[in-house]
């Protein structure tokens, strides 16, 4: 397995083109299971996450060609498989977006509970409340969902969950509508870009829905779904932790392909830290000449700052001048990092839920290791603004979710090299 060596202390400059939304596509690649003609998705990223879900899917039956890079097709090619193996699901929790596409086009669905990184309790009851109420049979057995209905019915159905909207809850229940004989309403839907982007496609394959982008969804059922070409929305994911790379190797980075609007709660944590934040179109621009002013990170659901996005701006706060704070309302103990920043020479403590980082002038390079996919990207910036070399251990994590990262940010000036994990295991151990 791979590590990262990092050489820190170069700012980064220049531009760089935004992927395809992992978030986006992994939902869009599931709900093709619906579709009775062949689907073609372009700008897929390239990351393993959509590698385990092509896997997924072709034990369901799907026949998938091409590469990400040039564009998927997807079309069923036996409709008969309806389980999802707990050996794949596993992998991450976005396989888990097949249930409710596989229970409306297939009649049933044996889905593993899923897995992916360790975030905390993510109970996936609303799905199964949300499924129930479209009148699904729903029972679990040895840690797997097994859900039937021979067609499911329309119905008003609550989403609304004590951290705010389930976004993959919002993508099953969706998906299992579109079939569904009469009108669903979805009340508390996630309003997420990714969310909308899902209902977009659907749209493009004949489904009725409304309502994209607020709370309320209203979805007409349709007998049947077609086939469609489609565009996956730009990372905004990707994007936030590219601009984000800039303000803490204090450099200046653009960020081409992307919808500002997404990226409003960064960026505005950004300008009020003392960053220059430019926006043009379909591009972004965040420089920084010297630190930081501190940091008030408050994670929660859009459009409000990413959980995802959590990670990376508290590597950023560890470079600050003065106090930051650091809170995350959708997943509260979303915190493994932080113990890994600390070994950088960052001064990180946990007060009840929230971070409270203690600046400092400098980080000092070492070898650390990645808990899940934010995190390594946490570490990653952290490297690059280090001095001497920092050594990422388990870069996997990094490769499920980001398309390439070492290579687009050595375009932009960074000193970053794919090493053999096995020397750096042996020093981290001494």
């Amino acid at each position: 397995m791979d590590h990262l060596r990092i050489l820190g202390g170069t700012p980064l400059w220049g531009a760089v083109a935004a992927s395809g939304a992992k978030n986006a596509a992994l939902p869009i690649m599931a709900a093709s299971i619906l579709a009775s003609g062949p689907v073609r998705l372009a700008v897929v990223p390239r990351v393993s996450d959509v590698d385990t879900l092509a896997q997924v899917l072709r034990e369901l039956g799907m026949a998938i060609a091409g590469k990400p890079e040039d564009g998927l097709r997807l079309e069923t090619e036996d409709p008969r498989p309806v389980r999802a193996r707990y050996q794949l699901v596993r992998r991450m929790r976005a396989s888990f977006c097949v249930l409710g596409p596989l229970l409306a086009r297939r009649g049933r669905a044996v889905v593993a509970l899923p897995g992916g990184c360790n975030l905390g309790p993510r109970p996936v009851d609303l799905h199964l409340r949300g499924l129930a109420a479209l009148g699904a049979e729903i029972r679990i057995e040895r840690g797997n969902v097994i859900a039937q209905a021979k067609r499911l019915r329309g119905a008003t159905v609550s989403l609304a969950g004590p951290r705010g909207p389930t976004v993959t809850g919002t993508a099953n229940v969706m998906s299992a509508a579109v079939l569904a004989r009469g009108v669903t309403t979805i009340l508390g839907a996630a309003t997420e870009p990714e969310v909308v982007d899902l209902g977009r496609f659907l749209n493009a394959l004949g489904a009725r829905i409304t309502g994209l982008g607020t709370p309320t969804l209203r979805i007409a059922g349709v007998e049947d779904l077609g086939g469609a070409s489609y565009r996956i929305i730009p990372d905004r994911i990707e994007a936030g932790t590219l601009l984000l790379a800039a303000a803490i190797t204090r450099g200046s980075v653009t960020v081409t392909g992307v919808v500002p609007e997404q990226l409003s709660a960064v960026l505005s944590l950004l300008e009020a830290a003392g960053a220059g934040v430019q926006t043009c179109g379909e591009r972004v621009t965040v420089s920084a000449a010297g630190r930081l002013r501190p940091l008030s990170v408050v994670a929660e659901p859009y459009p409000g700052l990413p959980s995802d996005l959590q990670a990376p701006c508290t590597a950023v706060a560890c470079l600050a001048e003065g106090r930051s704070t650091v809170s995350d309302r959708v997943f509260p103990g979303r915190f493994a990092h932080l113990d890994e920043l600390n070994r950088l020479g960052a001064r990180i403590g946990l007060c009840g839920a929230t971070a409270i980082v203690e600046g400092v002038p400098r980080l000092s390079g070492s070898t650390v290791a990645s808990s899940d996919l934010r995190a390594s990207a946490a570490l990653v910036l952290a490297g690059l603004a280090a001095e001497g070399e920092t050594r990422v251990l388990r870069i996997d994590h990094l490769d499920r979710g980001y398309e390439r990262l070492d290579e687009k940010l050595v375009g932009l000036g960074a000193r970053i090299k794919r090493a053999d994990a096995r020397v750096a295991l042996l020093d981290r151990r001494r």
